[in-house]
């Protein structure tokens, strides 16, 4: 059974190294010893040699956790770098991209049936998407934001700059529409996963409540505990 067949987004990091005011590697086992199950490296200024070196020091650190086959380590955005990692046999089980990005198809067909290929887009872009578009490539969608969030400005942002957040009814409503489980993030915060929890998506992401935290393995607990007490 591939990685892919067991995919867990229940608890979900996003992190880079503008996220974080410690190595990524550090970042990626507190959270994964905490209880995370799914990780993605995401950084806009990273060049592709320092996210190979941060895939490679990541998926260490995950295998040394005895997590390799459970806890998928995802890139966003760069196949290139997700091809180049593999060719120095690092274990990076797929890829994460936006509507604008690399087609799923294409990420697919590079990447084999064993791998994750996850889409995320603003809530209300995928309603739409779902009910029409093909989805039988895509393994997640990723959602929201809830909030606005420093890590990533534009997300929610429309043509004429207004950040347009989405509550719990509109993710409840992508949850029922959506043939493929939604993970959904943007400043999400402890407080925030009973009700995120009850709308039954898959999971959470979060960038800054663990990366940016004082203390990421206790932040990434408390996540993990709220999670796992409000799904039940």
């Amino acid at each position: 059974m591939s990685i892919r067949d067991k995919l867990d987004i229940s608890a979900y990091l996003v992190v880079g190294r503008e996220n974080c005011t410690r190595p990524v590697d550090e970042v990626v086992r507190a959270a994964v010893s905490a209880g995370f199950t799914c990780v993605q490296i995401r950084s806009k200024v990273s060049s592709a040699r320092e996210m190979i070196d941060t895939l490679a020091k990541s998926a260490q650190a995950i295998r040394e956790l005895g997590k390799s086959d459970s806890v998928a380590l995802l890139v966003d955005d760069r196949l290139d770098v997700v091809l180049a990692a593999r060719e120095r046999g690092i274990k990076v089980d797929g890829v994460h991209v936006g509507q604008s990005d690399i087609p799923v198809d294409v990420c697919r067909k590079f990447l084999g049936e064993d791998s994750i290929v996850g889409l995320s887009a603003r809530t209300e872009e995928l309603i739409d998407y779902v009910t029409g578009a093909d989805v039988s490539q895509i393994d997640y969608f990723g959602a929201g934001p809830l909030h606005a969030t420093a890590t990533k400005p534009d997300c929610g942002r429309t043509a004429d700059g207004e950040i347009i957040t989405h509550g719990f009814d509109e993710i409840s409503a992508l949850v029922k529409a959506s043939p493929r489980p939604v993970v959904v993030g943007g400043g999400v915060k402890l407080k925030d996963i009973p009700a995120l929890a009850a709308t039954k998506v898959a999971g959470f992401f979060v960038v800054s409540a663990v990366a940016g935290a004082d203390n990421p393995a206790l932040a990434a607990r408390e996540l993990v505990t709220a999670w796992r007490r409000s799904s039940c």
